[in-house]
């Protein structure tokens, strides 16, 4: 059985790769994936990529919310964005600067600055090639999610944006202050 690896792990920053046989034993791996991020609860978790569960494949799945349907993404590759500032919403700009997380690095948590909108291409469990374009919170999970499979992971995005990370003790967010 599959389970979630934490950092600091080699196959976390790595680049996945391709996917090339769509076959049973994806779908099979795509159905433990979907086990396991059923499963967290604390956090509960949005998104799984596959090295994050110790795969060298470009695959990850989300569940923006409660209620939504799992997505499952191969060999994606972001072809399109579309910034913050170039975003006509005041009301999206605001939901874009929240604090990410990530199962690999539990109880880590900082602001990334993120683009509002992305579109997506990406292989289905049959191999058929999809174009989408995902705004809002599921813009951020599908970013997050790609710098897996290129083997960067948010803490990395936190330092190179001159941004606080923190870590949650006891139910509070203290800022980390040393990270070396």
């Amino acid at each position: 059985m599959l389970k979630i690896i934490t950092a600091p792990n080699k196959i976390l920053s790595q680049p996945a790769q391709p996917v090339s046989a769509f076959d049973q034993r994806l779908k099979e791996t795509v159905k433990q994936m979907i086990e396991i991020l059923e499963k967290q609860t604390d956090p509960p978790g949005v998104g799984l990529a596959a090295n994050q569960v110790g795969l060298d494949i470009a695959l990850f799945i989300i569940k923006p919310t409660k209620k939504s349907k799992i997505s499952v993404f191969i060999n994606p590759k972001i072809i399109k964005t579309v910034l913050l500032k170039d975003s006509p919403s005041k009301a999206c700009k605001k939901k874009m600067i929240k604090l990410e997380g990530c199962l690999s690095l539990p109880k880590i948590w900082g602001p990334i600055k993120r683009a509002s909108r992305v579109l997506l291409q990406y292989q289905d469990l049959e191999g058929k090639m999809h174009q989408r374009w995902f705004s809002g919170f599921e813009a951020v999970i599908i970013q997050h999610e790609v710098d897996h499979l290129q083997g960067i992971v948010f803490t990395q995005r936190s330092l190179e944006q001159n941004q606080p990370l923190y870590e949650e003790k006891d139910g509070q967010l203290k800022r980390i202050k040393n990270l070396l």
